[in-house]
């Protein structure tokens, strides 16, 4: 299986329920898809023979597949990874680091593990004191997503304030993705963010869609692209994370 070195900025998007998702991603140049399994009530909930059958199709296209969760069982959540066939997963809700431990050790090298952190409007945020501890536990990336004030958490559509942000990311020991209502018309104002040494890309979901349909549409996944794909290689300090693809 080839590594796929985080050299540059990648485009995640998430949330693909179909054949047409993963075929509009790859034409308009996303790095990743994530598909969701255990997520209770989510719009893009899927089986895991269907997260199977796109991961598959991801991989087939050039798309690395994500398996996005709200589950905290790393004995079963590795038995998902392995039979889904999903290069990366990502925990997406207050799993503690010990479940990540357990992740790591029950997975493959090669297979990624990101660790969400919730990010209040305010600029708090709730695993702030647990960083350290998700990175020593084998956390490979830190995605770094909105949780509203009356507790969502994922695709909440907010963003996050860029000044906030900034404080928080002293405190990360690991490379980072950026999410939180992301359109091309924030760029501008995450330059700071962006130029960030750990920074290494977005993810993206109701951005990602037509808005008629609801499903991935190729010219707004390519403005995404377009708008937040800078250059932003790593600094001698901070080499490029290789993960499998």
């Amino acid at each position: 299986m080839s590594t796929h070195p985080l050299s540059r900025t990648l485009l995640k998007v998430c949330g693909a329920t179909t054949p047409h998702d993963i075929e509009a991603a790859a034409a308009a140049g996303a790095d990743c898809v994530g598909l969701w399994h255990g997520v209770p009530g989510g719009p893009s909930e899927l089986e895991p023979n269907a997260v199977a059958a796109l991961a598959a199709a991801a991989r087939s296209a050039g798309l690395l597949p994500v398996l996005v969760t709200f589950l905290s069982d790393a004995a079963a959540l590795a038995h998902l990874v392995r039979a889904t066939g999903a290069g990366w997963v990502q925990l997406h809700a207050y799993q503690p680091p010990a479940t990540v431990r357990a992740l790591r050790e029950a997975l493959p090298p090669d297979v990624g593990i990101v660790k969400v952190l919730h990010v209040q409007e305010d600029g708090s945020c709730v695993e702030r004191p647990l960083i350290g501890a998700y990175d020593r536990a084998g956390t490979d990336l830190f995605l770094l997503d909105t949780a509203t004030g009356d507790g969502r958490i994922g695709s909440t559509g907010r963003t996050l304030d860029p000044a906030r942000l900034a404080a928080l990311l002293p405190r990360l020991t690991r490379p980072f993705l950026l999410a939180g209502g992301l359109t091309p018309a924030h760029r501008p104002a995450y330059e700071d963010i962006v130029r960030h040494p750990g920074y290494r890309g977005i993810d993206v979901d109701t951005a990602a869609r037509d808005h008629t349909t609801g499903a991935f549409g190729t010219p707004e996944i390519t403005a995404l692209a377009r708008a937040w794909r800078t250059a932003t290689a790593p600094t001698p300090d901070h080499p490029p994370l290789e993960l499998s693809r």
